[in-house]
Parts: C-alpha cells; sequence; structure tokens
C-alpha cells in the first residue's frame, strides 16, 4: 500500500511495482552489499492480504545474498549429479552473453560444452559421457568442482561395525572388543599372558616393547671447573681455619 519513488542508478532491479518502478534493488559498493526494499509494508503478504506472499522468504534471501551465501549468488556455476549425468547450471544478470562451460574430465580429458538459455540469466549445460570421478568445470572467473557417481563407495560397503576384522588379532593377542553403545569400558593394567578383557572392562598389558637406539652420557659441567670449585673450596677451608688458629 505504500511504495517510496526510487530511481535506480546502479545495480540491478530484481521487483518492480507501480508503474514499473524499482521495488527491490541490489548492489555491489566496493567490498559490500547493499539492497533496498522501497516499501515498509511487506509484512502483509505474512497476513495473507490478497493471497500474501513469500515475505520472510524473501527478506532471509536479501539478507543471506547480504552476507554472501554461495547459493544466492547472482553471479554463480553449480554442478548437479542427475540421472543423466552432470548437469551445470549458470546464472548472471549481465546482459552480456556467458562463455562456454569448459570441462576437464577425471581422465584429464578437456571439453568445451555450449551452455543452452532456459530462463532468463539462467543457464545449463549437460555432461553425459558417464566417466566416474572428479569433473573440473569453469565459465568465464568461475570455477567449481564436482564428483560423479559414489562419493565413498568403499564406506558403503559395510556400513555397520563389527569385530570379525580384528577377531584374529584378538585371539593371538588375548585381547577382546566392546560395543561403544553398551557404555564406555573400564581400563586395568594386566599382566602379559593374563586374560586382557572381561565384563565392562579391557586391559592394558604393559610389554616393554621399545627399543634403545643409543645412549649418550655427558658430565654437567667440565672437569676443569670441578678442579676449580675443589681448589677454591680447600682454599676457603685453609683460609678460615688458619684465622681461628
Amino acid at each position: 500500500m505504500r511504495q517510496i519513488e526510487l530511481e535506480a542508478t546502479s545495480g540491478d532491479v530484481l521487483m518492480t511495482g507501480l508503474q514499473e518502478r524499482p521495488l527491490l534493488m541490489v548492489d555491489r559498493v566496493g567490498a559490500g552489499r547493499v539492497a533496498l526494499l522501497a516499501s515498509d509494508h511487506a509484512w502483509l503478504w505474512d497476513r495473507g492480504f490478497e493471497g500474501g506472499g513469500p515475505q520472510a522468504e524473501m527478506l532471509r534471501r536479501v539478507a543471506h545474498w547480504s552476507m554472501r551465501e554461495p547459493d544466492l549468488e547472482e553471479e554463480a556455476l553449480l554442478a548437479t549429479v542427475t540421472e543423466t549425468g552432470l548437469l551445470a547450471t549458470r546464472r548472471s544478470l549481465t546482459d552480456d552473453a556467458v562463455s562456454a562451460l569448459g570441462v576437464t574430465t577425471p581422465s584429464g580429458e578437456i571439453l568445451t560444452i555450449p551452455f543452452e538459455e532456459v530462463a532468463p540469466g539462467r543457464y545449463e549445460a549437460l555432461i553425459s559421457n558417464g566417466e566416474l570421478g572428479l569433473y573440473r568445470l569453469r565459465s568465464d572467473d568461475l570455477e567449481v568442482v564436482a564428483a560423479l557417481g559414489p562419493a565413498a563407495p568403499r564406506e558403503f560397503v559395510q556400513t555397520i561395525a563389527s569385530a570379525k576384522i580384528l577377531a584374529p588379532v584378538l585371539a593371538q593377542t588375548g585381547g577382546g572388543s566392546m560395543a561403544i553403545s553398551q557404555g564406555l569400558p573400564k581400563l586395568r593394567d594386566v599382566r602379559s599372558g593374563r586374560p586382557a578383557h572381561g565384563r565392562g572392562w579391557i586391559g592394558l598389558v604393559a610389554r616393554d616393547a621399545y627399543t634403545v637406539q643409543g645412549v649418550q652420557i655427558a658430565p654437567f659441567v667440565p672437569a676443569w671447573i670441578y678442579l676449580l670449585l675443589s681448589a677454591a673450596g680447600l682454599l676457603a677451608g685453609w683460609l678460615r681455619e688458619g684465622r681461628r688458629t
């Protein structure tokens, strides 16, 4: 119901209001950022006025853009893994055409894929060569690294903790295994050859398994200093005894 009259002299106009005048503007100033909403009636959206609107989401995104959240950058290069391959998304608010997508595959091959504009300021390119691994994508001054395939396949082979792998070693050393979910065990000092585990405890065996690489013995001070100290002591004693007599 109220809109401040503004004239855009710099930055980008993201929303317009009455008579196509700027309603929401953003700009970069030096190393900082500024956003200007030309109305104080955004709360009407939250009250459902004329159907309402995303008031909280809009203000949250404006604040997070000011704090440089990567997902809200207007100049951004994103990579998403899809069923058909790796989808690169380029966002830009400039009027100039964005450069083609440069791709470095996991095998080191360099590809150039043109972007296709799917919406104003939004471009997409699909990488579908099927090679698994890390891809390095580049467009203009933006660069991103994405992984195609399982992030950690070995870690997903067995996701339940088990002591079967260590069982042979535990049998030879007399050790034992316990689940942390049952509570942290107590630690005890035990002698070699005795059971090193029990109900609620695990033993620590002192095996004296160390190796001496070398020994070097040196006096605290040189020998001549000891000689001087001894002579000084004899002289002091002789002088004291001489005064007494």
